[in-house]
C-alpha cells in the first residue's frame, strides 16, 4: 500500500528539477535577448534547447534506466529499409544455405538471433577485406573492415554507412539490451537476404580474381 506513495516522492523531485532546469534556461535566454551587447546568436538557441530537453525525455524511448538501450522495432524496419534502397538485400536467400544458426534460435531468444546475425556479418565483411587484400596480419574489426572496404571503393559510401548503423544495433543487442519480440521475425526475414547479398559480392571477388 506504501509503494504508490513512495512512487510519487520519486517523481515529484525530478518534475521540479525539470522545472527549474527549464525556468533557468528561459530566464537565461531572456535575458540574453534584452540586453543589445549580448549578441543573439547559437548561445540563445542552446539555453533554449537546453529548456526544452528535459520534456523531451519521455519521448525517448530508446534509453531506458538504469536498464540501458532498448532496440526498439522501428529501429529494425528503419535499418532494413536502408539496406533494400542501397541495394544490400537480395531478393530472395540463397538455397545453399537456407538455416542459419541464428534462425534456428530466433523464436526462443531475439538477443541470440541479433548477436548471430551481428557475427554472420562481420565475418563475411572480414573475407571481402581478406579477398581484396586489404586485411593486415592483426584481427581486423567491423569498423575496420568497413573503412577499409569502402576506401578500396568494395563498397560505396552509403552501403558503407547502412552496414555500420545496422552492426551498431546488433551490437546492443551482443551487450544484452532489451529486444523487440518482434525481432525475431525481422533476423529470420531480413538477415538471410543480406548475407545472400553479401555472399554475392564474395563470389564476384573470387570470379575476377581468377
Amino acid at each position: 500500500m506504501d509503494e504508490l506513495p513512495n512512487r510519487k516522492l520519486k517523481i515529484m523531485p525530478l518534475k521540479g528539477l525539470r522545472q527549474l532546469i527549464s525556468f533557468g534556461a528561459l530566464l537565461l535566454a531572456l535575458a540574453h535577448i534584452v540586453w543589445p551587447q549580448l549578441t543573439i546568436d547559437s548561445v540563445t538557441l542552446a539555453l533554449i534547447v537546453i529548456a526544452i530537453l528535459p520534456w523531451l525525455a519521455p519521448l525517448v524511448k530508446s534509453l531506458e534506466l538504469p536498464g540501458g538501450w532498448k532496440i526498439e522495432f522501428h529501429e529494425l524496419l528503419k535499418a532494413a529499409s536502408r539496406a533494400e534502397s542501397a541495394g544490400l538485400l537480395a531478393v530472395t536467400p540463397s538455397e545453399k544455405e537456407a538455416i542459419y544458426s541464428f534462425q534456428s534460435i530466433a523464436t526462443r531468444d531475439p538477443n541470440l538471433a541479433l548477436a548471430g546475425l551481428r557475427i554472420e556479418i562481420e565475418k563475411r565483411l572480414s573475407s571481402l577485406a581478406e579477398m581484396y587484400g586489404l586485411k593486415s596480419s592483426r584481427a581486423m574489426g567491423v569498423g575496420q573492415a568497413l573503412r577499409a572496404l569502402a576506401r578500396a571503393k568494395i563498397l560505396t559510401a552509403e552501403e558503407r554507412s547502412v552496414l555500420s548503423d545496422m552492426v551498431n544495433i546488433l551490437n546492443a543487442a551482443v551487450h544484452g539490451a532489451e529486444v523487440d519480440s518482434r525481432a525475431s521475425a525481422w533476423a529470420i526475414d531480413v538477415g538471410p537476404r543480406l548475407l545472400t547479398s553479401l555472399d554475392e559480392r564474395i563470389s564476384e571477388g573470387k570470379s575476377r580474381s581468377v
